[in-house]
C-alpha cells in the first residue's frame, strides 16, 4: 500500500499516519489491500470489490463516495489485454485499487514531470486522467501514417494482403474510439459533482479532461472514416482489375465465336457443300481474316 498526501509535492506518508494527517491524501492499493484502505480513508462503498468485472469506465455516486471504474487499452496490444483499475473518491482522499504497477508508474511521470501534482483532488485526478491519453495524440499520428501508406499501396496497384492490414487497424480505431467516449463521459459525470465533494472553482479540471478526451474521440473517428476511404479506394481498385479481365475474356470469347461458326459449318458432314473441296485452305484464310478484323475493331474500341 502507497500513501502520498496531497501538497505543492506528493509526500509519502506510513498507512498508519493518514488518520492523524490533516492533509488530503492519495492511497494505492491491491485488491488484497483495499477493504484496510478504505477502512483508514472513511471510505463506505456499497457493492463488491472486483477488478475482473472491470470492462469499461465509469464512474457512480454513493452516498459516502464516488466510486469510478477505469480500463484501458494498452496501446501496444489495444484489442488485447488492458489496464484495469478502480477508484474511490470521498470529501478528504483518493483510493485507487491497481494490481499491477501501472498507477504507480502514472503517478510517477506527474512526479517527475514539472508541474506541481497537486495541491488539491481535483487538480491531482486532473493530472492523473491527463496522463491516461498524454501519448494517445502520438499514437493516433501513427495509426494516420500507416493508413496514408495502404492508401499509397492502392494506388500502386499493390492489393495483396490490404484486407489483414486494414481490419485490425479499424478493430484498434474502434477499440479507441470508444474508450474516448467514456472518459468523455466520466469528465462529465466528474464535473457535475452530484456529491459536491469538490470545490466549484475546481471543476474546470474535470471539464479540461472531457474536452481532450472528446478531442481524441473526434481525431479516431476522422481515422475510422479515413479508413474507410481507404478502404472504399482498394474495392474500386479491385473491380477495376475484375471488369480487365472480364472485358479480356470478352474480347477473347468474341474472337473465338466466329471461328467456333466457321469450323461447325465445315465440320458438317455432307458431301454437296460448296466449299468442301478445297476446305482447309478456305477454313485457314477465313479465320484468319476473322481474327484481324476483331483485333482491329477491338483496338479502336480501345478494349484490347
Amino acid at each position: 500500500m502507497t500513501v502520498l498526501a496531497l501538497g505543492e509535492q506528493l509526500e509519502s506518508l506510513a498507512p498508519e499516519q493518514l488518520a492523524g494527517d490533516p492533509r488530503s491524501a492519495v492511497i494505492v492499493a491491491s485488491s488484497a489491500e483495499t477493504p484496510r484502505a478504505m477502512a483508514l480513508a472513511g471510505m463506505v462503498y456499497e457493492g463488491e470489490l472486483s477488478l475482473a468485472d472491470v470492462t469499461f469506465c465509469k464512474i457512480e455516486s454513493q452516498q459516502e463516495c464516488l466510486a469510478g471504474s477505469l480500463c484501458i487499452p494498452k496501446l501496444l496490444d489495444v484489442v488485447g489485454s488492458r489496464y484495469r483499475i478502480q477508484f474511490f473518491i470521498n470529501q478528504r482522499h483518493i483510493l485507487i485499487e491497481d494490481d499491477g504497477d501501472f498507477s504507480l508508474r502514472l503517478i510517477t511521470q506527474i512526479q517527475r514531470s514539472r508541474i506541481q501534482p497537486g495541491a488539491t483532488r481535483e487538480k491531482f485526478l486532473y493530472h492523473f486522467f491527463t496522463q491516461l491519453i498524454n501519448r494517445d495524440l502520438e499514437i493516433l499520428t501513427q495509426y494516420d501514417r500507416r493508413l496514408m501508406a495502404l492508401e499509397e499501396r492502392v494506388l500502386e496497384g499493390r492489393l495483396q494482403g490490404f484486407e489483414s492490414q486494414i481490419v485490425p487497424i479499424r478493430k484498434e480505431l474502434l477499440t479507441l474510439r470508444s474508450y474516448y467516449d467514456e472518459l468523455t463521459d466520466l469528465g462529465q459525470e466528474l464535473e457535475q459533482d452530484e456529491n459536491q465533494f469538490f470545490a466549484k472553482k475546481q471543476l474546470k479540471f474535470f471539464g479540461t479532461v472531457s474536452d481532450r478526451a472528446d478531442r481524441m474521440m473526434g481525431r479516431t473517428v476522422h481515422l475510422l472514416e479515413y479508413a474507410q476511404q481507404v478502404r472504399d479506394s482498394y474495392q474500386a481498385r479491385v473491380n477495376e482489375q475484375q471488369n480487365r479481365n472480364m472485358q479480356f475474356l470478352t474480347v477473347i470469347s468474341t474472337i473465338f465465336f466466329p471461328l467456333t461458326l466457321i469450323t461447325g459449318w465445315f465440320g458438317m458432314n455432307f458431301q454437296d457443300m460448296p466449299g468442301l473441296e478445297h476446305g482447309y485452305p478456305w477454313v485457314i484464310l477465313l479465320s484468319i481474316v476473322v481474327v484481324i478484323v476483331c483485333i482491329l475493331f477491338f483496338k479502336k474500341k480501345k478494349m484490347f
